[in-house]
């Protein structure tokens, strides 16, 4: 593996679980795997899950790990191509990347989308130009429009949390939020759960909340909340803005809020999401707080992922 960047960079989806699991009854037993390799997380944007389990993880195969808040300890980056830098931007990929392809093994960059320019966002030409300069495999730590990491550690929680020998039912169900969130967890989930093909898999959200077909393809999709949310066995809550008109937030309706009286129509389902969460508003303290929440599970298997991951490309370096 020489990028992790969605889910079309790992050939065998079972296996990579399978391997984080086996990282988790079993943290250091690569510990040396890293060893004199350094890996440098680059954060465009805020983040504390991501950014301290990609550190235990590569902390824990043996590596140096350095964090740079490129947003705030950094020169404002261009990395539009032939740009005339006239403006508030100091420094273009094209001179930055090659230089921390120098000083790192693996490169990890953190961006986050405008939601003002959907053919921008879905560029993901900020993470591109990364991987394009910077000479180096480069890990995803969330981008435009992609989250793998978080759709990884997802199938893990899954996997964990499954023991019957049928295909489980997994709902994706959108819910309310104060402002307009970007389409990066849904998507990246939804190409996950197609990719893995081991569920029965349906997305609910109200209407105008498509997401981009690339990535929903396969999945049955209903405005149908509680129709979505019979006998399923996981159901991961996450709002996300409108894809068409891009960025906008039409409907806040709270009846969308996952509750237990929802949660009665499901197969006791657990319940998942990729936090921060605001309670109350996107999930009931009820649900969060109750027995059928593995939220804090799911966020604790961040560092398994990022670490079967991490040990692949280590592999090939």
């Amino acid at each position: 593996m020489n990028k992790f960047i969605s889910v079309h960079d790992v050939p065998d989806i079972p296996g990579m679980v399978q391997k984080a699991l086996a990282y988790k009854a079993a943290p250091l037993k690569d510990k040396t795997l890293g060893q004199n390799k350094r890996i440098g997380l680059l954060f465009l944007n805020p983040s504390m899950r991501t950014r301290l389990s990609t550190q235990v993880a590569a902390q824990n195969l043996g590596m140096e790990c350095i964090v740079f808040n490129a947003g705030q300890d950094g020169w404002a980056l261009e990395f539009e191509e032939e740009a005339i830098m006239s403006g508030n931007t100091v420094e273009h990929v094209k001179d930055a990347a090659p230089i921390l392809g120098k000083y790192f093994d693996i490169l990890c960059i953190r961006t986050f989308p405008s939601l003002k320019n959907r053919d921008d966002d879905y560029s993901e030409l900020y993470i591109n130009q990364f991987i394009k300069y910077a000479g180096i495999p480069v890990v995803s730590l969330e981008s435009a429009t992609l989250h793998p990491l978080q759709s990884l550690t997802d199938i893990i929680t899954i996997t964990e949390n499954y023991t019957a020998q049928r295909r489980p039912k997994i709902v994706l169900t959108w819910a309310p939020h104060v402002k307009p969130l970007p389409q990066c967890v849904a998507n990246s989930f939804s190409q996950w759960v197609n990719a893995w093909g081991q569920a029965d898999f349906v997305i609910t959200h109200p209407e105008d909340y498509e997401l981009h077909p690339d990535f929903t393809k396969g999945a049955t999709i209903t405005h149908n909340q509680d129709e979505a949310l019979k006998d399923a066995d996981f159901v991961y809550v996450k709002n996300w803005s409108t894809f068409n008109d891009y960025g906008r937030i039409y409907c806040n309706d709270p009846s969308w809020m996952l509750n237990n009286e929802k949660l009665r129509l499901t197969n006791n389902a657990k319940v998942m999401h990729c936090l921060p969460v605001r309670r109350n508003v996107e999930l009931s303290d009820e649900i969060l707080d109750g027995p059928n929440s593995i939220v804090t599970q799911e966020a604790a298997n961040r560092v398994w992922a990022a670490q079967a991951v991490l040990s692949e490309i280590l592999k090939g370096i």
